[in-house]
């Protein structure tokens, strides 16, 4: 892995799931990773209650655009999770992937969709614990 590693985050739209946990990396992690989201069949538009919904932990998806998945993404990227695109990812040997099963938020209400949000920022932060090595507490 580089010493930037790049993160793919794939599901079907790249409307809601993608955009949620690429928002959560881009937050917590800062520019120490480079963050790239796709969609094996992407909307033309970020789901309006996955923006709500990320707004709430005050972080702003609603300029992002969905981007339709390429080879070239997957090819780059360190990390690939996919969550529900089943088989449209191609698969490269040496890259590590991920499925994370988590419910669409497609059509659901803000009720719905904010435990979906939840658990996405908990694997998240439990990937980039995994990817990045702990810094050094600053002295008081």
């Amino acid at each position: 892995m580089s010493e930037k590693p790049t993160v793919l985050f794939v599901c079907v739209h790249n409307a809601g799931r993608s955009q949620m946990a690429a928002g959560y990396l881009r937050s917590l992690a800062g520019d120490r990773v480079e963050v790239l989201s796709a969609g094996s069949a992407p909307k033309d538009e970020i789901n309006p209650v996955a923006i709500d919904a990320m707004a709430e932990q005050g972080i702003d998806i609603a300029g992002n655009t969905p981007k339709v998945l390429t080879v070239d993404a997957v090819r780059e990227s360190d990390v690939v999770i996919t969550m529900g695109c089943g088989d449209a990812c191609p698969i490269f040997p040496g890259k590590r992937y991920e499925d994370w099963q988590l419910d669409d938020p497609a059509g659901q209400g803000i009720e719905a969709v904010r435990p979906i949000r939840d658990e996405i920022r908990v694997r998240v932060e439990q990937l980039l614990t995994e990817l990045l090595p702990p810094t050094p507490a600053s002295p008081a």
